[in-house]
């Protein structure tokens, strides 16, 4: 007798496969966390955003310089009797290796806030173009920038001899360095470093943020201005105001022509003049202080 097959048993279903792989056992990717939005940007924002910015860079500066100018007015002796280097060696003369190394690296990280500045502008969908620092118009750049070199350079000098004479401004030495083959080329990346920090920040991006925080032309001009003569108060009162001058001079240039380009040239050029003509006629010129 055949007996009546018996019904099959379906097998067990296979177990799940843990999480995070797929069914073939392979790990499956994660997807990647969604990034927070960033805040809005209002007058609060970018009023601490200015504040920061200063205080890692020229605000910072200007305070020392208050200080610096605090302890001449109160030293013995006139001011004229005083000096200051603006590009000092940064290791014993037997060791230029080492003064180099050091010259460079500070040059490197000096232009850490103009990094961090257009940065900044570019979270908020505007860039170094924005305010004129890029390669755009080359020739009327380097035009406007060495004419308004010639003209703010030149009234540099004569205030700075004036107001020596009169007691008001510090012996400047534009450059302490000892007389090594690099001696030049790191005064003239001195001079270029200045030019683009100062101008991109005091310039560009100050009255670009002052003006969205609605501050008038003439109030955000002024701002400027006494930032930039406060920071190079610790050479002497003559050249705090001819820095306030120079400020409103390259504010006005900004403003009407809507780049810090031939600013940033202007601004290298006399000091590289400045460096390389104090290693050249200081001590051998007596109408120039230091010698």
């Amino acid at each position: 007798m055949i007996g009546r097959m018996s019904e099959s048993t379906p097998a067990p279903a296979p177990p799940p496969p843990p999480e995070g792989t797929a069914p073939d056992g392979r790990e499956r990717a994660r997807p990647a966390p969604a990034l927070p939005r960033p805040a809005p940007v209002t007058g609060r924002t970018i009023g601490w955003e200015i504040a920061c910015v200063l205080a890692l860079s020229l605000g910072a500066s200007a305070v020392y310089a208050v200080i610096s100018f605090t302890g001449a007015l109160t030293a013995p002796g006139s001011l004229a009797d005083q000096s200051a280097n603006l590009v000092a060696p940064r290791a014993e003369a037997e060791r230029p290796w080492l003064d180099l190394s050091r010259q460079t690296a500070s040059l490197v990280f000096a232009f850490a806030p103009v990094a961090l500045v257009l940065f900044l502008l570019h979270r908020t969908r505007e860039s170094a173009a924005t305010i004129g620092f890029d390669l755009r118009r080359p020739g009327p750049d380097l035009l406007g920038g060495a004419a308004l070199a010639a003209a703010i350079g030149l009234g540099g000098l004569v205030v700075y001899l004036v107001s020596w004479r009169m007691g008001l401004t510090v012996t400047v030495a534009p450059s302490a360095l000892e007389p090594h083959w690099w001696q030049y080329p790191v005064l003239v990346l001195q001079a270029v470093k200045n030019g683009v920090l100062e101008e991109v920040i005091v310039v560009g991006y100050l009255l670009l943020r002052l003006d969205q925080l609605g501050w008038s032309p003439v109030r955000a001009i002024l701002f400027s201005s006494v930032l930039r003569a406060a920071y190079h108060l610790y050479q002497g009162v003559g050249m705090f105001f001819g820095n306030l001058v120079m400020g409103v001079v390259f504010c006005w240039a900004y403003k009407r022509w809507g780049r810090v380009m031939p600013l940033v040239v202007a601004h290298s050029l006399i000091d590289i003049v400045a460096f390389a003509g104090s290693v050249a006629l200081i001590g051998k010129v007596d109408w120039l202080p230091g010698g």
